[in-house]
């Protein structure tokens, strides 16, 4: 079985990622591509977006969420995720379960006395009037019924897990300061959410290892979960198992992929590219090697923002007082500093911030 290095899957993922090369494909399917944006802090996707597109403007993500091509809904871990439209439609249902066991895990003392079900029929009955209502608001609605658990707890609950909702805009459009204001994601998009699959019927979970692949492969049936949060995909796994080709890495794991998918040259040229907080290329992965030094894991998850250079994280970057601050995380050779800097001042030009100075701390 040929066994892939670190640069190998390294490349693999750039290419699949548009950070190899930026891609003149719209928005949506750039989104649709990616298998969504992480996209908790709502200006992070912008970032995301011109990192990996050709000439990106952000009013083209502003539109496409206002004309419900793209929609913001909790889905991925839990974690609030920039997926199309037809993916939240079809995605949601297959990750109701595991939507509803986390927060029930999270709050399960808050909880413990209040049904689900019950709370899910009452939630959707206040939301019948089509009226999009903050969590705070939703929950305040439901408090003759539900006076005891901490409205925080019942209202993730009902947000995050029990109704597939969409965040509507203005939140999450270009350079806007909104909260959180929730309207059902069927009521929103015009159409119901798919059937949810059964035991013996798993298509969803089928296409989400595909789609995983395509984005992220090579891959282990480890980094699947550790990306989407699910635990039953194994059967999906085997069920396509004829249609993939598995590789090793370094450490010995195996790695499926599509027969089709690119895996350019280790040794092909990786240019600079500025990532956003929790950018999937490095959270979307159990076994992060390939992108990320172990040293630095924290990085990301701490929600710091990433640049890599030669394909790597080597850096990372910060916005204050009228600065674009770099600080790296390796000693940079001068060419890599001037890659950089050329980089961070297109960055500061998208980013329209006032910014006056790129500041890159050379001292390592």
């Amino acid at each position: 079985m040929t066994v892939l290095d670190v640069r190998a899957l390294n490349r693999a993922t750039l290419t699949r990622q548009y950070l190899l090369e930026r891609s003149a494909t719209s928005v949506p399917r750039a989104v649709a591509q990616l298998c969504g944006l992480q996209a908790q802090e709502p200006q992070e996707p912008f970032i995301g977006l011109w990192s990996r597109l050709t000439g990106f403007k952000p009013e083209q993500l502003d539109e496409a969420l206002t004309e419900r091509q793209v929609v913001r809904t909790h889905l991925m871990r839990r974690t609030v995720h920039l997926v199309t439209a037809a993916d939240a439609l079809a995605w949601r249902p297959r990750h109701d379960t595991m939507l509803r066991q986390r927060v029930l895990g999270t709050y399960r003392r808050e909880l413990a006395d209040v049904d689900p079900d019950e709370l899910a029929a009452v939630g959707r009955a206040v939301m019948a009037d089509q009226q999009p209502r903050t969590m705070s608001e939703l929950v305040r609605a439901l408090e003759d019924r539900w006076h005891g658990p901490p409205r925080r707890a019942l209202g993730e609950l009902l947000v995050a897990a029990l109704i597939p909702m969409a965040q509507l805009p203005p939140r999450g459009l270009w350079q806007r300061k909104a909260g959180v204001r929730n309207l059902p994601l069927a009521t929103w998009l015009g159409r119901d959410t798919d059937p949810e699959p059964t035991a013996d019927n798993d298509p969803v979970g089928q296409q989400l290892v595909r789609r995983y692949l395509a984005a992220y492969g090579p891959a282990a049936s480890a980094d699947l979960r550790s990306w989407c949060g699910l635990a039953g995909l194994p059967a999906a796994i085997r069920a396509v198992r004829e249609e993939l080709v598995a590789f090793r890495d370094e450490r010995g794991r195996e790695l499926l992929d599509l027969p089709d998918a690119p895996r350019p040259h280790p040794d092909t040229p990786a240019p600079v590219r500025f990532l956003p907080a929790f950018d999937n290329a490095i959270l979307g992965y159990h076994d992060r090697s390939r992108i990320i030094d172990d040293a630095h894991l924290g990085l990301s998850v701490a929600g710091h923002r990433a640049v890599l250079v030669d394909g790597r994280v080597a850096a990372t970057w910060t916005v204050r007082n009228h600065q674009l601050r770099i600080t790296p995380l390796r000693p940079l050779s001068t060419a890599e500093q001037e890659a950089v800097r050329a980089e961070a001042q297109d960055l500061t030009v998208f980013l329209n911030e006032d910014i006056e100075h790129v500041q890159l701390n050379t001292e390592n």
